[in-house]
């Protein structure tokens, strides 16, 4: 059986989109042995167990700045350990500001061990490079010392060309677990516009705030937590929208299929997008999307108007727009049949394209088995 060393900054329990892309592909490759070295967050982490079809090596005990810099360190010396026990045929690094150097210093001990670069980021490049100043040359050969690069999106594919890989890029996307998300809506009240989002800057929660003078007796609902949730409380009162914007707070992935069910529109007008997953699990419940077309959301989302050669998946809106956000909405709501047809062009690419089982699939595919051989 191959074995691949899975290089990630965090796991379960700590789930964001990337982890559940890993436990999502390797619990589907079962004829693979996949290990892990992520960071050991809390007390309460075990050093090492069994996480699905991964065998988890968790390092370090703390979330801090300076711990995920030492992080860099520890896990590459860690996986050079545990590389003399395993052997392992390959290894994959989860997003490149988290994972990349600590692979890029295994693959420079370990040059016949081929190396995947999986980039999953979603805040801006300019943010992410400049986090990673510190680490420059080291997070520079994350790319250049890659066998393949995954990204996730045509424009995370670019972005490894910039940092002058020159290799084969296959660009696979994260899903999702279709039969999850699919339902009949849930009458309910009034109408609801909501986001399952991350509250920062980039997802732009503030723009869609800012619209709801325009969108009287549109109710908000907000599912996620973040730096930013005061100051947007804050506009929502200053602009006379508290009782219409609802923080519901962190919400467990597996009842978010309940939540978007219950809803009409599902909006987040990203000022950056690797990809998105949270839009396609929308179109999967069958909500009309708003969104921009920033960075990955471009791959997927098409506009009647801006895509005139592509069958129209979503409502596209420029970023920093709040007129054009309120605009979509009373599009959407004027012109049900239109909506609808929208929604049934959005699930059906995504039972194609997006199912967890089609990405697994691709990944053993055009990824592991051109490596293994």
């Amino acid at each position: 059986m191959k074995k691949v060393l899975i290089f990630s900054l965090a796991y379960y329990p700590h789930v964001g989109g990337a982890e559940v892309a890993v436990k999502e592909i390797t619990d589907r490759l079962t004829d693979i042995e996949f290990h892990m070295v992520t960071m050991r967050f809390a007390a309460a982490d075990a050093p090492q167990e069994r996480v699905g079809n991964v065998l988890v090596h968790r390092i370090g005990q703390g979330s801090s700045k300076v711990h995920k810099f030492l992080f860099q360190f520890h896990a590459a010396w860690v996986a050079h350990k545990l590389h003399k026990k395993e052997k392992f045929d390959a290894t994959w690094a989860v997003m490149a500001h988290g994972a990349g150097v600590p692979a890029a210093l295994f693959k420079i001990w370990h040059k016949d061990v081929p190396y995947i670069l999986n980039l999953q980021e979603g805040d801006p490049i300019a943010h992410i490079e400049k986090t990673m100043l510190p680490l420059w040359p080291l997070f520079v050969r994350a790319f250049t010392l890659a066998d393949v690069v995954q990204p996730l999106s045509t424009y995370l594919g670019a972005w490894a060309r910039t940092r002058g890989y020159k290799g084969p890029i296959e660009i696979i996307p994260n899903g999702v677990d279709v039969r999850q998300f699919v339902g009949e809506p849930v009458p309910h009240q009034g109408v609801v516009l909501i986001t399952t989002s991350r509250l920062v800057h980039k997802n732009a929660m503030d723009d869609v705030i800012a619209a709801l003078p325009m969108l009287p007796h549109v109710e908000f609902q907000i599912l996620g937590t973040g730096s930013e949730e005061d100051r947007l409380k804050a506009l929502a009162k200053k602009l006379g929208v508290t009782e219409r914007v609802k923080f519901v707070g962190y919400v467990d992935h597996a009842q978010l299929p309940e939540y978007l069910h219950k809803a009409d529109i599902f909006i987040r007008p990203s000022r950056s997008e690797g990809f998105g997953a949270s839009f396609v699990e929308a179109m999967a419940a069958g909500l009309p999307v708003i969104a921009t077309q920033e960075g990955g959301l471009a791959d997927f989302l098409f506009d009647a108007k801006k895509n005139p050669d592509k069958a129209p998946t979503g409502f596209a809106v420029d970023k920093n727009s709040p007129a054009q956000i309120a605009e979509a909405v009373k599009t959407i709501l004027a012109q049900p049949q239109q909506a609808g047809e929208v929604v049934k062009n959005a699930q059906a690419m995504v039972q194609e394209k997006y199912d967890w089982d089609t990405v697994a699939r691709h990944m053993r595919e055009r990824v592991f088995s051109k490596l293994f051989a």
